[in-house]
Order: C-alpha cells, then structure tokens, then sequence
C-alpha cells in the first residue's frame, strides 16, 4: 500500500492550515504561555477518537454488508464536498459559537481536528485501499495528524508570515488537490462496479 498518498488525502481532508485562523480565534483567551499545551492535549485527544473509530469503523461497516466499490463512490461524492467547501467556505464558523475560556475536546479536537470528515475518510480509506491493514492505517493516521499538530502548534507563525490571505489561499489549494483525489476515488469506485457486473 502507498502510504503517502492516504496520509496526503488524511492531511488535506483536516485541513489545518484552514483552521489555523479558527485556532487563534478561540485560544485568544486562553493565557499565551497555555496555548500550545492546549494545542498538544487538543490534538492528542483527536488522535486517540480516530485511531477508536480506525479499530471500530471496519467491523461496522462489515455488518451493514457495505461492498468495496460502493464505499470507494461515496467515498468520491463526500471527498468532492469537502473539497468544494475548502474552496467555497460557508459563513459564519465556530468562533461564533465556542465557550469563553480554555477549550476542552470542543471545539478544537472535534470537530476541527477530528471530525465528520476526518472519521469518513479513515474509513474510506481503510476500505479503498488495497492490502491495508489495521496496523498500517494506524501508521497513515500518525503521520497525518503529527503534521497537522506540527501546523497548528506554528498557527501564530504561519499566520504572520502567511496572512489571512495567504491562508485563504493555500486552503483553496489544497481544496483543488482534494477535488482531484476525490474524482479519482469516484473513478476507481466505478470502474470496480463496471468489472463486477461485467462477469
């Protein structure tokens, strides 16, 4: 299995770089020399749910008797939505709504770093790509959230350096990105569907 284009796909669908301004928002009551103890406890609470529902999403969908080919399309179709709000965000967001004080679990861990997205992707993941394993999607889920962490860990450099729109921008980008690993899920899902009812 290739283990970098999943933890590319993993990386891409947390979009932290487009978090990084939800971050400072919502930490920008939180005293300055807490901020990135809250940022390390936030993400190793995201990473510990994913790796739960790594172990627990494939015995799931085993007993809704789901086939590969049809997770693999709509797998695509939700990817593709994503994508499309990275590259059109909707008003409003989470700032709106968070507690004042120091966050726990919510927002910041679920659902910005470990959400709905971020769980429906493992688990396309886990059953669209060939020869995976438990151990080796464990590793793909590793990676991706150790170079998220390590983003929003420099949110306040990145957001110097970069700007708003600069931020705006590279999260556009990796929206384009996504829509093409999306298209080509949605392919592979069709493809396999077509062989199937072939013989």
């Amino acid at each position: 299995m290739d283990v970098l284009p999943a933890v590319i796909t993993l990386f891409l669908v947390m979009d932290p770089l487009g978090n990084v301004p939800l971050f400072l928002s919502i930490l920008k009551s939180v005293a300055p020399e807490r901020r990135q103890k809250v940022i390390l406890r936030e993400i190793g609470i995201a990473y510990i749910v994913v790796i739960l529902f790594l172990l627990m999403g494939n015995a799931f969908l085993q007993f809704l008797g789901l086939r590969q080919e049809a997770v693999s399309i709509a797998g695509g179709i939700v990817l593709f939505l994503i994508a499309i709000r990275m590259i059109f965000p909707v008003e409003g967001g989470w700032t709106d709504q968070s507690p004042q004080g120091e966050p726990f679990v919510v927002p910041l861990a679920i659902p910005l770093v470990a959400g709905p997205s971020t769980l429906a992707t493992v688990l396309l993941l886990q059953q669209t790509v060939p020869d995976s394993s438990t151990v080796q999607m464990a590793i793909i889920v590793t990676i991706a959230c150790a170079a998220s962490g390590v983003v929003l860990l420099s949110s306040t450099l990145l957001y110097r350096a970069l700007g708003e729109r600069g931020l705006i921008a590279m999260e556009r980008l990796m929206g384009m990105l996504l829509v093409m690993v999306a298209v080509q899920m949605l392919m592979n899902g069709i493809a396999t569907f077509m062989r199937h009812n072939a013989t």
